[in-house]
């Protein structure tokens, strides 16, 4: 779910801005900045790394990646992902947003003691891991900002709106996969104890919980090509359409759930990224020349590659309720 946290952050805000009467060009800066800030919760999943030193590579690929997994439970969807520490946080990065001015390292000073104040926060609330992963999610947060005061004229004000945005839209992308995010840290809180079931079958819970990563794809590619002025439709070539042998899939491996998804999701997103990569003659899609912009390639590539996995999607979740569950 990285992506979806990111792209659904941006899709929403740049829509918002446009249609609050933004430039194209600002409306996709702001989402940009808030898609970063989406994402910056699973900053925790970096103690991972530490199941990744305990692999063994007896253990095969797939080992790693259960090491990986084991190890971010430690700390996972905690902190990082509390709608408390996000409300504190968001202002926070809006004051080390604030250029220069009588008051601005007044106010940098600030935002740095409420980020300080955070970690140890949770220090003393759930000890020292809590701790590190909160002082990456402050240090990941400072870099974003960094960065857009550097790239982008966006005030203080908004920097702030799009932190907030970013860090409150992202646990909600959390109830159908894996532990529900800590909602309320350091707070206890009944809200979500655990995770949303979409489908009493396993299998198709998976497949709902994917439809759903790829729904908030298509909304961040709609807000691209309104933004940019572009066509979706004549985006997509139409060898996406070879995504629908994916089927097959569904008769052939053992059905996926959330506990043993990798080759499920590794397979489906190659189909999509072959259906996409694989040019053989300028797209007539578009209806533009041999020497197609390189900014044009790379949308006609993601969006094809997008709808071969939607297709691919599709007719594996028809073929598995058609042919393989129990009747």
């Amino acid at each position: 779910m990285f992506l979806g946290h990111a792209l659904f952050a941006f899709a929403v805000a740049a829509l918002v801005a446009q249609r609050r009467g933004w430039t194209a060009r600002g409306a996709l800066t702001v989402g940009a900045v808030a898609g970063a800030f989406a994402a910056l919760p699973d900053v925790d999943v970096a103690y991972a790394l530490v199941g990744l030193a305990e692999w063994q590579v007896a253990d095969g690929a797939l080992g790693a990646s259960t090491a990986f997994w084991d190890a971010s439970r430690a700390v996972h969807r905690s902190v990082t992902h509390s709608v408390v520490v996000g409300a504190v946080a968001a202002p926070a990065f809006g004051l080390l947003a604030v250029r220069r001015s009588d008051r601005a390292r007044a106010a940098r000073a600030s935002g740095g003691l409420l980020l300080t104040g955070l970690v140890a926060l949770a220090l003393v609330a759930d000890g020292t891991l809590a701790a590190f992963v909160t002082a990456l999610f402050a240090v990941g947060g400072a870099l974003v900002v960094g960065t857009a005061v550097r790239l982008t004229p966006l005030s203080p004000a908004t920097i702030f709106l799009a932190a907030l945005w970013g860090l409150w839209s992202h646990p909600w992308g959390d109830l159908v996969t894996g532990s529900p995010p800590d909602w309320a840290f350091p707070f206890e809180s009944p809200l979500f104890a655990s995770r949303v079931v979409l489908h009493s079958d396993p299998t198709v819970h998976l497949l709902a919980a994917f439809a759903i990563e790829l729904a908030a794809v298509w909304l961040a590619a709609v807000a691209v090509c309104r933004l940019t002025d572009r066509s979706l439709a004549a985006a997509v070539n139409r060898r996406a359409a070879v995504g629908a042998t994916y089927g097959v899939a569904a008769l052939a491996v053992t059905p996926p759930t959330l506990e043993l998804s990798y080759h499920f999701v590794f397979s489906i997103l190659g189909v999509g990224l072959l259906c996409g990569a694989v040019r053989t003659v300028p797209s007539p899609t578009l209806g533009l020349p041999s020497r197609t912009p390189s900014a044009t390639v790379l949308l006609e590539t993601g969006l094809t590659a997008l709808a071969a996995v939607t297709i691919a999607l599709a007719t594996y979740a028809a073929v598995y309720l058609l042919a393989v569950t129990p009747t």
